[in-house]
C-alpha cells in the first residue's frame, strides 16, 4: 500500500471509548487512536484533561486510505455517532472536553467538513441547530495505553457504557434508515418487524419452528442469507428453534447484550443485521455445548427439495 494515499482525520465524538469501533471495522483504516487535542497544555494526563482546566477535547485520531475510505466516507460516519446538536458534551458525558469537533488537516478536509454539515442542517434529521465545530488540527497527544482499543480489551463495561449514556437509543432514534424501514414494515409481519428489527422475543412455543423436523435450511427472513440448517437442529425444550451451530460462523455476528439486567450474547446477522436470538452455554456436550436460541419469526425455512429452485443448491452436500 502506497504511504501517500494514508491521510489523517481527526474527530471529537464525546467519550474517545466510542469513537474507536465504527472506523475501525471500516475498509481503509490503518489505525484509530484516542487522544487529546484543541487545549493548551503539553501532555495532558486523562485526569488532567477531565478535570476541564486544559481545554482540550477527547478525541480519536484516524490514518486511513483515502483511496479504500474517502474523507467524505468518513463524516457521515463521524455524524452517525454523535448528537451535533449538543453544545454542553455527549449523552451522559457532560464539559467542554467531551464537545464534538471536527479537526481539519487540510483545506480540502476543511471544505468538505463545511458541506457536510451544511448537508446535515439542511437535512431535517434535527429540530435543532448543528453545533459541531470545524477547527483547524493542532497537537494530537495520545491517551494512555489503557483508553487504547477500549472495546477490545473491556467488551462488557464499553457495551454497558454505550447503552447506559443514552448513546445507542440516540443514534437508533436518528440515524434509522426510513425508506429501508418503511420497506420492512411492508414486507414483514408485526412479529418478524419487531424480533429482527426491535430485539424483540416471540413466545416460547407458539411460533413456526420450534417443533419443525423437515430437512433444509433456516435462512434470514431479511435478507435471505443462509444461517442454520435442520441438521443441527434439536429440540432444548425451551420453546424456540435451538440449533447447536450455524451453518458458517463467518454469517452470524455475537455481541454483548445486557438488555433486561442480564449479561447475555446475542447473536444477529452478519448482512441484514437483523436480531436472531442468543446463544447458550447450556448445549449438548458431546455437540460443542452450544445452544443457538433462535427466534422462529427471524427465519424463513427452505425445504431440501427446494434448494436448487430458491439458489442454494450448494447447500446440499450438507445432507449427504
Amino acid at each position: 500500500m502506497s504511504e501517500k494515499n494514508l491521510q489523517l482525520a481527526t474527530f471529537a465524538g464525546g467519550c474517545f471509548w466510542c469513537m474507536v469501533k465504527p472506523f475501525d471495522e471500516q475498509p481503509g483504516i490503518e489505525k484509530v487512536v484516542s487522544g487529546y487535542t484543541g487545549g493548551h497544555k503539553e501532555n495532558p494526563t486523562y485526569k488532567e484533561v477531565c478535570s476541564e482546566t486544559t481545554g482540550h477535547y477527547e478525541a480519536v485520531q484516524i490514518t486511513y486510505n483515502e483511496q479504500l475510505f474517502s474523507y467524505e466516507k468518513l463524516l457521515e460516519l463521524f455524524w452517525q455517532q454523535i448528537d451535533p446538536t449538543d453544545e454542553g458534551g455527549q449523552f451522559h458525558d457532560r464539559g467542554d472536553s467531551y464537545r464534538t469537533a471536527i479537526f481539519y488537516h487540510t483545506e480540502e478536509q476543511k471544505t468538505v467538513a463545511e458541506q457536510s454539515k451544511q448537508a446535515l442542517e439542511h437535512s431535517g434529521r434535527f429540530n435543532k441547530p448543528i453545533v459541531t465545530k470545524i477547527l483547524p488540527a493542532t497537537v494530537f497527544y495520545e491517551a494512555e495505553d489503557y483508553h487504547q482499543d477500549y472495546y477490545k480489551k473491556n467488551e462488557f463495561r464499553y457495551k454497558m457504557y454505550r447503552v447506559g449514556s443514552g448513546r445507542d437509543a440516540f443514534i437508533k432514534q436518528h440515524w434509522k434508515d426510513e425508506e429501508k424501514d418503511s420497506k420492512l414494515k411492508e414486507i414483514l409481519s408485526p412479529m418478524q418487524y419487531e424480533v429482527t428489527q426491535n430485539n424483540g422475543t416471540e413466545p416460547p412455543f407458539r411460533n413456526e419452528y420450534w417443533d419443525h423436523t423437515e430437512n433444509g435450511i433456516y435462512v434470514d427472513i431479511v435478507s435471505g442469507e443462509p444461517l442454520f440448517s435442520s441438521l443441527d437442529k434439536y429440540d432444548a425444550g425451551c420453546g424456540w428453534p435451538s440449533f447447536t451451530k450455524p451453518i458458517n460462523k463467518q454469517q452470524i455476528k455475537e455481541e454483548v447484550d445486557v438488555s433486561h439486567r442480564m449479561v447475555r450474547t446475542e447473536v444477529r446477522s452478519k448482512d441484514a443485521d437483523s436480531h436472531l436470538g442468543h446463544v447458550f452455554e447450556d448445549g449438548p456436550v458431546h455437540l460443542g455445548g452450544l445452544r443457538y436460541c433462535i427466534n422462529s419469526a427471524a427465519l424463513r425455512f427452505v425445504p431440501f427439495d427446494k434448494l436448487d429452485d430458491e439458489g442454494y443448491g450448494e447447500y446440499k452436500n450438507l445432507f449427504s
